[in-house]
């Protein structure tokens, strides 16, 4: 399944979620401009869950933020932007964009912990902003579940276009990030997807939605 739009307009230009989308695209062209260069860039300022937990220092610790807007191809930007494009905006709109800020770095930083306390010997570079992501689609999962998601199905050579319910669309998402997981333990360290990330930042949306976001205003009643 691929979500395309949801249904639920904002109320409020969400200015954090956008600037958060314009940074990871020009970090990342940023990178793609220094040709062959740009792997020592990534090897300095990605994640490495082994230099983590061996030598921890100040640089390790801000590579958790670094790490966040660094991505390893068009392909992995684009999905990692797209889920951002179509679920952030509500979840600012909910929280205000000081509160959404504070909670997609906070999203980040468990999705980061996870990873390493899953993977504290890999020595490789990890990069993405889906962990901050994956809290994002936690929260709206809390805090929308009813929303309707236009998603596209492919059935073989076929598509299918249809509104599926935002828990639905989560649910799976979360279920399949689990999945692979559990069967990612105890494997070689072949680098590959960080599903453990996806999982505790998910967890983290989730657990946190509801303290970070403000009380919905009361709806106005006209009586006639």
């Amino acid at each position: 399944m691929i979500p395309l739009r949801d249904a639920l307009p904002t109320r409020r230009f969400p200015l954090v979620n956008y600037s958060l989308i314009v940074l990871n695209v020009l970090v990342y062209f940023f990178q793609s401009s220094l040709g062959p260069a740009q792997q020592e860039l990534v090897y300095r300022f990605a994640l490495i869950p082994f230099n983590f937990v061996t030598r921890l220092s100040v640089g390790d610790v801000t590579d958790i933020f670094t790490s966040m807007f660094m991505h390893a191809g068009l392909a992995h930007l684009g999905g990692n932007m797209l889920y951002l494009w179509i679920f952030g905006d509500n979840v600012e709109d909910r929280m205000g964009r000081g509160r959404y800020l504070l909670f997609y770095l906070l999203g980040g930083v468990a999705a980061s912990l996870a990873h390493i306390l899953t993977n504290p010997t890999s020595r490789v570079p990890t990069v993405g902003a889906s962990g901050a992501i994956a809290a994002v689609l936690g929260a709206y999962l809390v805090l929308y579940p009813q929303s309707r998601v236009l998603t596209l199905i492919p059935l073989g050579f076929f598509v299918r276009l249809t509104l599926l319910p935002a828990s639905l669309v989560l649910g799976a998402w979360f279920v399949l990030q689990l999945f692979s997981g559990m069967l990612a333990l105890g494997g070689p360290d072949v680098g590959g997807v960080a599903f453990w990330a996806h999982v505790g930042g998910f967890v983290t949306g989730v657990t946190l939605a509801k303290v970070f976001a403000r009380r919905e205003p009361p709806v106005r009643v006209l009586y006639w």
